[in-house]
């Protein structure tokens, strides 16, 4: 067991930040203690909600004098449990740091603090005319703290990228308690080592970011938006990569089992869709861009294409509102699953062409083991991920036997040429696979990094390591 904070430490603590910033009592220490992977819960001994780049640099530095382990904290929407205290220590909340610090609109960029809320950014520089494209299903509720620390994607990552391609700088309070900059504020840099991209993606493991300066983009004036029935699962996983070998890059191509979109549609009221007995699984696809005509004769061809992989009646979205609740339905898929069943939810990732291969692998994978599987995911970047359902199975199967199932879908994905998180991150739930991902060569050189980085090792101990 971890030794408990001593008061020094916790006085300390009260100089650096003020004290009603400071939680003790088990409320707080709950609360900051959970996110949404499972029901995993590891309470830090302490909260601590800083306000300014100067008291997270104050915080970090006596958690090196002390050898107190420390753990960020965003919205906790993560599904890999990298934000949570496994070691106790302290919990760095970054929630108070929501300040949208400046919108840049003649270089298109924007500077925000970390607990900034990512529907918040992006509505503020729409506002503008302007385009901040990386969308988890939960930007309504995570932060874009939480987003750089995962490398969170979404389902417009097919176009336009994920969340690490939108940054330009970082500012950094490294685990020594100094404060640095990553880069420069520009579209072009070539000086020195990729400071910014390494620590995008690291989960807290080698800094804590307190703000960040991101591109934008111009916002597109128009989309369309489609919702694809099929017969056959592995058709619609087919249909994926044709779409664009037929030299179409739509903005979203998303993939729903049956089961998906029937629980998804149990659990959200305000949408209804009629779904024929024989349809097995949706594609919903969007295009975007300025130019109604060419967009208009992208969906052509994309119907086309749908057409040739047996596709049946084609739903098009005529208006916002039905936009808006065919978005709503696949952005609340998770939680619709999660309130059907226990579950446990793979992030697999694989080359677009080869999705039939890990759907299907996936379901014999299940029928070994005997679990079933929901599947949904972002098809057209190869993002699957991959529900397994507790059902019937033992407390026993699911506790010792399934982590066997799961470490073949995982190399059954990197047989394919993909990897074992596409954008929920590493964390605490997939540390023990790190090794189907990389070999013994590549892991020693992450663990130097992090030694330098980090000698004292205090820094979110027990994540994305093994």
């Amino acid at each position: 067991m971890p030794e408990p904070l001593s008061p020094a430490f916790i006085e300390a603590l009260r100089e650096a930040v003020p004290a009603d910033h400071i939680h003790l009592d088990s409320e707080h220490r709950t609360a900051y203690g959970h996110d949404e992977t499972e029901d995993l819960s590891f309470p830090p001994d302490v909260v601590v909600r800083p306000r300014t780049t100067a008291e997270v640099a104050a915080v970090v530095r006596l958690c090196g004098q002390y050898r107190v382990p420390i753990t960020p904290i965003g919205a906790r929407t993560g599904l890999s449990g990298g934000a949570l205290s496994v070691h106790c220590g302290v919990g760095l909340a970054l929630d108070r740091m929501n300040t949208i610090v400046q919108i840049d609109e003649r270089n298109l960029q924007v500077t925000v603090e970390p607990g900034v809320i990512t529907q918040v950014l992006q509505e503020a520089v729409a506002a503008k005319q302007l385009y901040y494209a990386p969308d988890p299903s939960s930007r309504g509720s995570c932060t874009i703290g939480g987003n750089l620390a995962e490398n969170a994607g979404g389902p417009r990552a097919v176009k336009y990228g994920v969340t690490r391609d939108f940054v330009l700088n970082l500012e950094v309070v490294l685990p020594s308690g100094e404060v640095i900059w990553t880069g420069a504020n520009t579209l072009k840099n070539a000086t020195g080592y990729d400071l910014t991209r390494l620590v995008v993606g690291s989960e807290g493991t080698l800094g804590i970011i307190t703000k960040a300066v991101l591109r934008l983009i111009p916002l597109p004036r128009e989309n369309r938006l489609m919702l694809v029935p099929f017969r056959d699962a592995r058709k619609a996983c087919e249909a994926v990569s044709a779409v664009f070998r037929a030299g179409i890059t739509p903005s979203a191509m998303e993939f729903m089992e049956r089961d998906a979109i029937d629980w998804t549609l149990k659990y959200v009221t305000d949408v209804t869709i009629a779904v024929p007995d024989d349809v097995q699984a949706h594609l919903l696809v969007e295009v975007d861009g300025n130019d109604p005509d060419a967009l208009m004769k992208d969906c052509e061809a994309i119907m086309s294409v749908m057409e040739a992989h047996d596709c049946g009646e084609v739903l098009f979205a005529e208006t916002t509102l039905e936009k808006d609740g065919l978005w709503r339905m696949r952005r609340r898929v998770g939680e619709a699953v999660k309130s059907n069943s226990v579950y446990k939810e793979e992030d697999t990732v694989v080359p677009r062409y080869e999705l039939p291969r890990l759907l299907q692998g996936v379901k014999e994978i299940g029928a070994r083991h005997g679990f079933r599987s929901v599947c949904y995911g972002h098809a057209g970047d190869g993002n699957l991920h991959v529900n397994i359902i507790k059902g019937a199975l033992s407390d026993h199967s699911w506790e010792h036997e399934l982590p066997k199932a799961i470490r073949e879908i995982f190399e059954l994905t990197v047989s394919l040429g993909g990897t074992i998180s596409g954008e929920h991150g590493i964390g605490l739930v997939q540390r023990p696979y790190m090794d189907i991902a990389f070999n013994a060569v590549q892991l020693d050189l992450m663990r130097r990094i992090k030694q330098v980085f980090d000698p004292l090792g205090i820094m979110n101990p027990g994540k994305v390591l093994p």
